[in-house]
């Protein structure tokens, strides 16, 4: 999952097809990078090393920086450029034709020529072997044919309108392979990597992953280093904060404790570690099983969304390094509103609650127990919980309590429908509003809550054929109304993204951004003073 010196990135608009079809400038394809490298902790796992499966943000991170993708999001932008592909557009009006031409010239690490081949084996092999880890069934779902009339054109066609496509396969599912070097119906477990990207993957194991600067890369990235080193701390934040501390990494990403993060904010200039935010648009929802026989009613929803506090749970839980959230569509993207504040109000309103559940006939205290996992959704969840249950006991109408499980049978339980509310959280593949709803609300979402709605179900596929994006924007309003009104989920927080380095390390700001590329290529190395 994943803010901020605040540039947002810009929102999708009416131009998409329009800056897709030519491309936006490339290396000379010889620079070994420039500068020292860097060495930098993570506390999140790299899954996977084959785009087929590590459908997560740290193999994803890996995928960025080793394989390109046809399309890519340059830095402080929402709107995909050319990156292996020189021009890219849909071919019908419909956007159910897809078609792009790659750059000339276009080499894997290893030597071999990347064509049009590699491109559709890539996608081909990634839907046919449709890991549940992997993003075939969430991202390539609606590829229907994959043609290849030459060696540089590659031509998709749809089983239906989709037309955030680009932007799906601008992220890591994207990412094209060598076809002589992945097998075509099983993952690669070898821990290598043959891409074209602005890196090469020289060594990996499950401590570190030792990336070098691709010399024979062909495209727009530019490295400010000559290599990155990723240490991975396996969850344990405090290790992670003594290795920033003593020197060890040079900088700290996804890991560190949300007190660490705070205390190092508020030292100010009296640190040698500086702290710098980005945009991010990762969110956490409460959401509630509507087949419950408690959690499904609609005015014990309500009334959780008229008691539950927000902004104190940023201060208290999150120490500030999140914002409140108040719709599905998270700020910085493309028709977001805040319906969740327009109706609830910011703050615990327990008059409010207290009728909707009258008016619905339910007497005495409402018993409700909360399940979350511990580690899955950040180290804040199970306190951030049990914060909500006080919330909700306070007001004199619910008795709520609090339970956790280990992820596997936290995920067990959901699909069996065991819980009647549990916390979600999801970090976008790419930013649109399509992608903080079609996964929540479409067939086969992610959810398993049992919500349906005729409405959300009809706006979903007209907004997946509209082109222009910003033309969606009235209607992914009124779906973001209905979300509201019906409360199958409550929006709770909306995250910052951080990175804490030492006073030599600078261009994280262009790391750090709602596209959640972090971009190994933008960041430097200064002399020591």
């Amino acid at each position: 999952m994943r803010k901020r010196d605040q540039w947002l990135a810009a929102p999708l608009g009416a131009g998409l097809a329009a800056a897709l079809l030519s491309g936006c400038g490339s290396d000379d394809g010889t620079a070994a990078g420039t500068g020292e490298s860097v060495v930098m902790g993570m506390s999140d796992e790299v899954v996977s090393t084959d785009p087929a499966s590590g459908y997560d943000p740290g193999s994803w991170l890996l995928f960025n920086n080793v394989f390109q993708s046809l399309l890519s999001f340059p830095k402080g932008s929402n709107s995909p450029q050319p990156e292996a592909a020189k021009k890219c557009g849909f071919k019908d009006r419909n956007s159910t034709v897809y078609e792009c031409v790659l750059n000339d010239g276009l080499t894997f690490s290893n030597g071999h020529a990347l064509t049009s081949e590699d491109v559709a084996y890539s996608f081909r092999r990634t839907i046919k072997i449709n890991d549940k880890d992997g993003p075939a069934a969430s991202m390539l779902s609606t590829i229907k044919e994959i043609r290849t009339p030459d060696k540089k054109t590659v031509t998709f066609r749809l089983k239906r309108p989709d037309a955030p496509f680009p932007l799906k396969i601008a992220s890591g599912a994207g990412s094209i392979v060598d076809h002589t070097e992945y097998p075509a119906d099983r993952l690669r477990t070898d821990g290598k990597a043959a891409g074209s990207g602005r890196y090469t993957l020289d060594s990996y194991d499950k401590d570190r992953a030792v990336f070098k600067v691709n010399g024979s890369y062909k495209g727009p990235a530019v490295a400010q280093n000559s290599g990155m080193t990723l240490k991975l701390f396996h969850g344990k934040q405090d290790e992670l904060k003594d290795a920033l501390k003593k020197g060890d990494v040079d900088l700290a990403y996804r890991g560190l404790a949300m007190d660490d993060i705070a205390s190092l904010e508020a030292g100010g200039s009296r640190s040698a570690l500086k702290v710098i935010q980005g945009s991010s648009a990762e969110v956490q929802h409460l959401v509630f099983n509507t087949k419950d026989p408690v959690a499904g009613k609609t005015a014990v929803r309500k009334a959780v969304a008229y008691l539950v506090d927000r902004s104190a749970l940023v201060r208290d839980v999150y120490k500030r390094t999140a914002e409140p959230l108040y719709s599905v569509v998270p700020s910085g993207i493309t028709a977001h509103r805040t319906p969740f504040f327009d109706v609830y109000g910011d703050r615990p309103q327990p008059d409010k609650a207290a009728g909707v559940l009258k008016d619905a006939g339910i007497k005495g205290k409402v018993k409700l127990t909360l399940w979350g996992t511990p580690i899955r959704y950040g180290p804040g969840t199970v306190p951030e919980l049990k914060a909500i249950a006080k919330q909700l006991n306070a007001s004199g109408l619910f008795e709520a309590d609090v339970k956790s499980v280990p992820l596997g049978e936290y995920q067990k339980g959901i699909e069996a429908g065991q819980y009647p509310v549990y916390v979600k959280g999801w970090v976008p593949d790419y930013p649109d509003p399509d992608n903080f709803t079609a996964p929540f609300f479409g067939e086969d979402n992610g959810l398993a809550n049992h919500y349906e709605s005729k409405e959300i179900s009809g706006i979903l596929p007209a907004t997946a054929a509209e082109s222009s994006r910003a033309a969606t924007d009235g209607d992914f309003s009124r779906l973001q109304q209905t979300v509201a009104q019906d409360v199958p989920v409550l929006p709770l927080w909306q995250g910052k993204q951080y990175a804490v380095a030492n006073e030599r390390i600078s261009g994280l700001q262009w790391t750090l951004d709602a596209s959640t590329v972090f971009r190994f290529w933008e960041i430097s190395k200064g002399k020591k003073s």
